[in-house]
């Protein structure tokens, strides 16, 4: 039998209902609880998120060393273009990664409030060749 019964990814930010807005459209998700200091959302595959609010929450400063990446998210795309288009259209920004090796099958970015995340390509599912 588990010890809890669901979990929920919270991100601190200053105010939780702009950035609830910017992951209810990424996610296609609705908003299921809203209080003065929380907002909680579920998306369609039954992620579920919340936004506290800390009005002196700032946000990691990744990929630089002073503030280090404490956490991030990790989101599974079918195109990065069309999904940076849509993650920047929302109104977050793409984060410089100069020093990233191999092929770009991710790409990471950051919300309004400044919280790290990464677009991942959906693994291929057709046999190697060669």
């Amino acid at each position: 039998m588990a010890l809890v019964k669901a979990g929920v990814v919270v991100l601190d930010c200053a105010e939780p209902e702009k950035l609830a807005v910017f992951y209810k459209e990424l996610l296609g998700a609705e908003q299921t609880h809203e209080s003065a200091n929380r907002v909680e959302i579920k998306g369609a595959d039954g992620m579920c998120m919340a936004f506290r609010r800390d009005v002196n929450a700032t946000p990691p400063s990744w990929p630089r060393p002073e503030n280090a990446l404490q956490a991030h998210l990790d989101f599974v795309v079918e195109d990065l273009d069309e999904a940076e288009r849509g993650v920047v259209g929302l109104g977050g920004r793409p984060l410089e990664t100069k020093d990233a090796a191999g092929p770009y099958e991710e790409r990471g970015y950051a919300d309004p409030a400044g919280h790290s995340f990464t677009l991942r390509l959906v693994p291929s599912t057709a046999p190697k060749q060669g």
